[in-house]
């Protein structure tokens, strides 16, 4: 029998970092399998089904050393603490290279070496980390996912309009699911992976006024797009409870969106999964269904 390599996954109980899991789970042995989170209560049904979980935090260094003893492959799960996430990956860098890690595979953004959107800047600071650490490494540029514009449904069903600032920009949108079952396929892959960077995003290209035009269609609700300077559109997301990181996020985003950034028609994450990607129809319908 060929020796099964321990797989740890980072942040393990956030959707992702869970969902990596669970396509792992149909790949490797349960038992190789390391999910890795701050909290691991959050993750007590992992350790269920056969999971090692330790406990690891990209804040307090002096737990990663732990965290990672024994990993041959890391799936380094960007964090969502945006202006703190360069200081936290190369926590867990430092602590890769003193535990001898074979290969870190990285989730980052898009194109993010050329991307217009602020979003890239750590995720840059991130490849770059990870180039100077000498770790044999890959990097999963992650495009956009659909569920970032189908978690605002019920907002634009109650209003009668979708707001952005995304002009006609095209998004190759795909289902979280899908990210996160490439990224499975690669670690659990026999392939080499170190060196290699996927450009991951749908097959197919929207833009949100075709995108109201769906929600439209699948509620029987009128629904259109209104285009909004990216200022307003912030201000549209404060107003609506957004948290001001959030509200930057997401304006900087689609405006960064209407330059081009989030578009990819490379095809490479549907390749590398064996099938479509998962059309954003089939996310909006699952949004409705709540």
């Amino acid at each position: 029998m060929t020796h099964a390599p321990l797989i740890a996954v980072t942040g393990a109980s956030g959707q992702l970092g869970r969902l990596a899991i669970q396509f792992l789970l149909s790949r490797h042995p349960a038992a190789r399998i390391l999910a890795i989170a701050r909290d691991p209560a959050k993750i007590a049904d992992l350790a269920e089904a056969g999971v090692q979980v330790r406990q690891g935090d990209y804040d307090r260094p002096d737990t990663l050393d732990a965290a990672l003893a024994g990993v041959e492959r890391l799936l380094l799960v960007s964090s969502s603490e945006i202006g703190k996430r360069a200081p936290q990956h190369q926590a867990v860098i430092d602590a890769a290279i003193r535990a001898g890690v074979g290969l870190v595979a990285y989730t980052s953004l898009l194109h993010a070496d050329t991307s217009p959107l602020g979003l890239a800047v750590e995720h840059v600071q991130t490849e770059q980390a990870l180039q100077a650490s000498g770790l044999p490494h890959a990097l999963l540029r992650n495009g956009w996912y659909a569920e970032n514009y189908t978690a605002g449904i019920a907002g634009a069903l109650q209003h009668g309009v979708v707001l952005g600032s995304a002009g006609d920009g095209r998004l190759s949108l795909a289902a979280r699911a899908d990210y996160a079952e490439a990224a499975a396929i690669i670690m659990a892959s026999d392939a080499t992976q170190a060196g290699k960077v996927y450009e991951l995003a749908g097959d197919h290209a929207i833009t949100l006024t075709d995108f109201a035009a769906l929600v439209a269609r699948k509620t029987g609700i009128p629904i259109a797009y209104q285009d909004l300077p990216q200022q307003d559109y912030r201000d549209a997301l404060l107003s609506a409870g957004l948290p001001g990181f959030v509200a930057d996020l997401l304006s900087d985003s689609d405006a960064g969106a209407a330059k081009g950034g989030l578009f990819d028609d490379s095809g490479t994450l549907g390749r590398l999964i064996g099938r479509a990607t998962t059309p954003i129809e089939d996310v909006i319908a699952s949004a409705l269904a709540g």
